[in-house]
């Protein structure tokens, strides 16, 4: 009997360890890169902006605009890599309901922009839904961006600080737009993975 227990108590450990894999596996999908510093295939230019590919990095300088992802998404992650001079304006725009016309008010935007006039919207906010937590400054080095969507919760964070955690219901899915709209800024390394529900 001690054998035949043992046996029944492996295969049923056994099958809880599949299940809790199989649903965490079904939770969240693998990083998918949008741009990996070689073509901007993922994305659609929408507006004047003079996107070009320079040392892995797109990046622009002039114009205004946005590159918007071909694919909508709803519960997701982004990382980005994103570099700005001190007077740049961007940021990445998510669940946008027209992919031809981004802003604040079809969109979130998340924000990297130093010095707006209302610091409270400035860099690692939610423009008009979320006040940044904890000040950042992106100008002059590299930053890492990771925003995630789930359900109504958004979370930013801006090189490993948390700065806006929020539940929002306006948007719930659509294209994710990385914006110009002033200065230097230069994006690498984006990428972006589902996540179930």
């Amino acid at each position: 009997m001690t054998r035949f227990s043992a046996i029944v108590g492996g295969l049923l450990a056994l099958v809880v360890c599949g299940v809790l894999f199989t649903h965490a596996s079904a939770q969240t999908a693998p990083w998918t890169t949008l741009f990996d510093g070689r073509n901007l295939d993922a994305f659609n230019p929408v507006g004047t902006a003079n996107w070009k590919i320079a040392d892995g990095a797109v990046q622009a300088d002039s114009g205004t605009g946005f590159l918007v992802t071909k694919q909508p998404y709803g519960d997701f992650e982004i990382k980005a890599d994103i570099w700005v001079d001190e007077k740049a304006n961007s940021g990445i725009f998510i669940r946008c309901a027209d992919p031809a016309k981004i802003g604040a008010d079809s969109c979130y935007e998340v924000n990297v922009y130093d010095t707006r006039p209302d610091p409270a919207y400035a860099t690692g906010a939610i423009v008009d839904v979320a006040k940044v937590t904890t000040p950042m400054k992106a100008g002059g080095k590299w930053n890492t961006l990771e925003v995630r969507a789930e359900g109504p919760r958004l979370m930013v964070t801006f090189n490993g600080t948390r700065t806006v955690d929020v539940q929002d219901a306006k948007h719930a899915r659509g294209p994710i737009g990385l914006q110009y709209g002033a200065g230097v800024v230069k994006f690498r390394n984006v990428q972006v993975r589902a996540l179930g529900r």
